[in-house]
């Protein structure tokens, strides 16, 4: 099997180099990037199969870089880099599309963790014409019909793109209508066991994804949030 490819868009030569080092150590492949320009054009060139994504870069920052690749389409996952430790700019990156963050300074342990576990959990996309288990290759969700194929939800005549873990996020629902859902249970079913963040990503993603299929998301009427204990899909 190819290696992994592992794109580093970071502006520090140095961090960016040992980044690619340590990843390299450990049986990845890496491409770079010294800012948001070059990171999007590297993208577009295709193959890549995650994206570890500074914040603070020159000519396009990390956070438009996200908005930029999420807008068009691409569920690569992303795992951003900020020297910024305030809650809000975390909550900014995933509500962007971001699968993860890092705050630097960061160990390099934990690091190839988090790129490790993103990965698992967001599997590189099979072939068209692969059969994708038990799941149909679409299905209605809420106001919204979904192409598993595509990473598309379609509501009221408008696209939006999905990323891989939103995908999961419906699909994990999707096969439970009705039924409450532990906040803890959808963590460990989407984001898996060795999830290092908190429940506060689990709801950003469900406010992401309560945008692209309810058709009020400050009323939902399919993703229902249960107090105290987490959410529960309506049909």
């Amino acid at each position: 099997m190819a290696k992994r490819l592992v794109l580093i868009a970071e502006d520090d030569a140095h961090i960016r180099q040992g980044l690619a080092d340590a990843l390299e150590s450990e049986g990845y492949a890496t491409c770079t990037a010294a800012d948001g320009k070059q990171a999007l054009a590297r993208v577009a060139e295709g193959g890549v199969d995650l994206i570890l994504l500074d914040i603070m870069m020159p000519e396009r920052n990390g956070y438009d870089v996200c908005r930029d690749l999420r807008k068009a389409g691409h569920a690569i996952p992303i795992v951003m880099l900020t020297a910024k430790g305030e809650e809000i700019d975390k909550v900014v990156g995933l509500q962007l599309g971001a699968d993860d963050y890092v705050a630097k300074p960061f160990g390099i342990h934990e690091l190839l963790a988090r790129v490790e576990a993103v990965l698992r959990r967001c599997p590189r996309r099979p072939p068209a014409n692969e059969p994708r288990g038990k799941l149909p290759t679409s299905y209605r969700f809420g106001a919204a019909d979904i192409d598993r194929k595509t990473y598309v939800a379609r509501k009221a005549r408008k696209t939006y793109a999905l990323t891989a873990l939103e995908m999961k996020l419906m699909d994990t629902l999707h096969a439970q209508p009705n039924a409450v859902m532990s906040r803890d249970a959808l963590l460990n079913a989407v984001w898996g066991i060795d999830y290092y963040g908190t429940t506060r990503t689990l709801d950003q993603h469900i406010a992401q994804v309560r945008k692209k299929i309810e058709k009020d998301p400050a009323s939902p009427r399919h993703i229902l949030t249960v107090h105290g204990v987490g959410y529960r899909y309506v049909p």
